[in-house]
This record gives C-alpha cells, structure tokens and sequence, in this order.
C-alpha cells in the first residue's frame, strides 16, 4: 500500500519480470533472472506467476473457457484437451462454470473478475500478482474477490502479492507492506 506514484505497481511489474528496466538484480527461486532474455522471462511469468489487474483484460469476442484456456496454451505443456478441462475445473472451483459458453462480453464486471482469476490460476502458478483486483469493483464484489484470495491462500497454500488502494481488503490480509517515494517502509 501507498499513496499514488510512491512505485507500487513499479514494484509489482519488476517482481514479475513484465519490467527489466531496473537497477540491481531479481532472484527467482534463487535463480538469477536478471538480464534473461524476454522469451525466457516470458515462459517464467507464464508457469510460475498468475496475474489478476483492476481491467480483466478479456478478448471479449472469445468464450469464457477460451480466455481461460488463452495462458495454459501459450504454455504448450498440455493437450488442447487438457487444458479445457483445466480451464472448466477453476472456473468451477470459482462457481462460474455455467458461463464457459458464454462470450466474455456478455458477463458482468465481478463475473469477469472471477474469469480473469481462473485464467491467472490455469498453469497453477506459485504466486498470483493483483494490481488494484478490486479497483473497479463495487463492494460486494471486492469483498468476493477477496474471499476467492483467501480461500486460495487458506486451502492451496498459494502466495499473493496485492498492490491495492482498498484498506479494507489490506486490513484482512497477513502482512501490510507500506511504500513511499520509492522504497519499502518498515
């Protein structure tokens, strides 16, 4: 958390590899990636990190199941086959199974929300990274979104790196980490 411009999302992006333009180095599971090349860093982001932002980011003349499905085949690890059933699977773990069919354009904001969670969580990542999830939701949908957080956390051990305006959503979390002008406060 912090104010606008103290370098959160700067912060965010760098940690997921999406921004190279950094001084210093970024260690991954103990593995320099620093100065890797953008393929390399790309499949890293692709298994390794989920990421959920306050735009859903869907392809609106895809299917549900199709943008959910969109990370795991650019993985290229599974069958076609596979990865549909992946894909129906969290979005039913996320109890929105009945919309698969349905163009993404035709679903409400917290239903696109909870897509774009099942596509960050499709190649079963080690981390899920939110910029503003909630930003654009209203407050029963922020809190659903947050429950979908915890419940993932809670079950499956799944870490989460939340950059967030929202104290409420803060206020329930494990850890606070404040920022200014930059740097991480104590």
């Amino acid at each position: 958390m912090g104010k606008s411009g103290c370098g959160k999302s700067t912060l965010l992006y760098i940690l997921s590899t999406m921004d190279t333009d950094y001084e210093g180095e970024l260690l991954l599971n103990n593995k320099l990636i620093t100065n890797q090349s953008s393929n390399h860093l790309s499949n890293i982001r692709n298994k390794h990190i989920g990421f959920v932002f306050q735009f859903h980011y869907l392809l609106s003349e895809f299917s549900v199941l199709e943008n959910v499905m969109l990370p795991a085949k650019k993985l290229a690890e599974k069958s076609h086959q596979e990865i549909e059933h992946d894909a129906f699977e969290k979005l039913k773990m996320l109890n929105i199974e009945q919309l698969a069919k349905k163009r993404a354009s035709r679903v409400s904001g917290g239903e696109k929300q909870r897509i774009a969670i099942a596509r960050a969580l499709i190649n079963n990542p080690s981390i899920i990274m939110g910029d503003e999830p909630t930003g654009n939701l209203d407050s029963y949908n922020a809190e659903n979104v947050f429950n979908i957080f915890k419940q993932l956390s809670d079950e499956q051990g799944l870490s989460l790196l939340i950059v967030t305006h929202d104290e409420d959503f803060a206020n329930k979390t494990d850890r606070i980490i404040q920022m200014a002008d930059g740097k991480i406060l104590v």
